[in-house]
């Protein structure tokens, strides 16, 4: 059984992979596009009906026209864009599978400006069209087979043997590889927004000047990163100076 188990999921690993755009990245997809697409369509909906939306036309223009020239960057014309100001004070943002953005008045003092806020939108669309929420689900598929193929194989054993060898395999899934798969998909959307906000035309170094911010913001109060699914700021930062000279020299202001 656990050999059929692992045969199944190397089958599943080699028919699911997909390539990520600009990254080249391999990636894990055992879910079809469209499931994704209905699952955040029905998300945005509840997460509409919970929250309060703002009714400042100056900041709603802002996410829209920001947010249209960032979609426009990414060149996927199929997705059916929406985007939404909520006021609340946290300081987030996101974008859902199929275009479904939406922007927290928390965040805008921390964007600043139209730069600042195609910082934040480049990074959260770069997780719809990178498919990360995708990937995430499958991967804890992959996991979760992996522990209870586990399970199989130590049965006849001791009830609180299989127990405690069972909690530090999944303990273990989530440091080793849930968390830093979760880091992985970060600094990729890092990398992407990166590209997509010099395509629409905002200078890269808004990029980071913003997490400049951020980590100021926060007041050097962050979990250590290898319990964390975010890098740390620091990183961030050092790696979209790396990236920078990349993003100069396509860049091309409107």
């Amino acid at each position: 059984m656990p050999r059929l188990t692992t045969l199944t999921l190397l089958l599943l690993v080699v028919v699911a992979c997909q390539t990520v755009p600009i990254s080249g990245r391999q990636e894990l997809l055992l879910l079809p596009e469209s499931n994704e697409r209905e699952m955040g369509l029905t998300s945005y909906e509840e997460v509409l009906k919970k929250s309060k939306i703002s009714a400042d036309p100056a900041l709603n223009a802002q996410v829209t026209r920001v947010g249209r020239r960032i979609a426009d960057a990414t060149g996927r014309t199929d997705y059916q864009w929406e985007f939404k100001v909520l006021d609340d004070a946290q300081a987030n943002a996101f974008c859902l599978p199929g275009g479904k953005v939406a922007v927290y008045t928390g965040i805008l003092p921390l964007t600043r400006d139209d730069a600042g806020l195609a910082v934040v939108l480049g990074h959260e669309v770069s997780h719809a069209i990178a498919r990360h929420g995708g990937e995430r689900l499958s991967q804890e598929v992959l996991v979760k087979t992996g522990l209870a193929a586990t399970q199989v194989a130590l049965s006849g054993r001791d009830p609180a043997v299989v127990q405690s060898v069972t909690a530090l395999l999944g303990a273990g899934a989530s440091v080793g590889l849930l968390l830093p798969w979760g880091r992985s998909q970060e600094s990729e959307a890092d990398h992407l927004g990166l590209v997509y906000m010099e395509r629409a035309g905002y200078h890269p170094s808004a990029a980071r000047d913003f997490w400049v911010r951020m980590q100021g913001a926060k007041g050097g109060q962050q979990q250590p990163q290898f319990l964390s699914t975010h890098p740390s700021s620091e990183t961030r930062i050092k790696q979209i100076e790396g990236w920078m000279p990349e993003a100069l020299a396509v860049y091309k202001p409107r």
